[in-house]
Formats: structure tokens, sequence, C-alpha cells
């Protein structure tokens, strides 16, 4: 009988597999606001430099996300696709 040993991924394993996957040269903006709710929302944006993340209207800000790394993941999803090479 196999025996499956991997570990669940923490929110700390989460964030370092992404980070370690955005290229160093790239931006990376995470902010953090109240929702309507009252609860903290995050939001991140992650482009190349020359991209000026946030500040155009070409790169986006990722959708409200209650955890940081959630936001993280889905602005390198989003990065990953529209800058492609």
């Amino acid at each position: 009988m196999s025996h499956n040993y991997a570990t669940p991924m923490t929110p700390e394993k989460r964030l370092a597999r992404v980070l370690s996957r955005i290229p160093a040269d790239w931006v990376i903006r995470v902010e953090r606001h109240p929702g309507h709710d009252g609860d903290m929302l995050w939001r991140a944006v992650v482009a190349p430099t020359d991209a000026d993340a946030g500040q155009d209207g070409s790169v986006r800000w990722c959708a409200d996300h209650p955890a940081m790394v959630d936001a993280l993941e889905a602005a390198w999803r989003h990065a990953r696709q529209h800058f492609a090479q």
C-alpha cells in the first residue's frame, strides 16, 4: 500500500512558490483596503518594470481577495498571460 507523504501547502509555502516564479526584475504591488463588510481585502499587480505596474491603463489590478497570497497568485496568472513572450 502506498502512502502520501506530501505536506499541505501553507500560506507561507504558497507565497514562497509564487514569489519564486515572478522574475526578479518585475514590479510587484500589493495593497490592502477595507471591504464593504469591514473585512480587509487584498489586491495585487505584477508586471515587467517597463510596464509601470498599476500606474497606466495597460496593467490591471487583480480582483479583491481575502488573503494576500490569493491576490498575488491571481495577479501572477494574469501577468503570465498578458506579458507572455
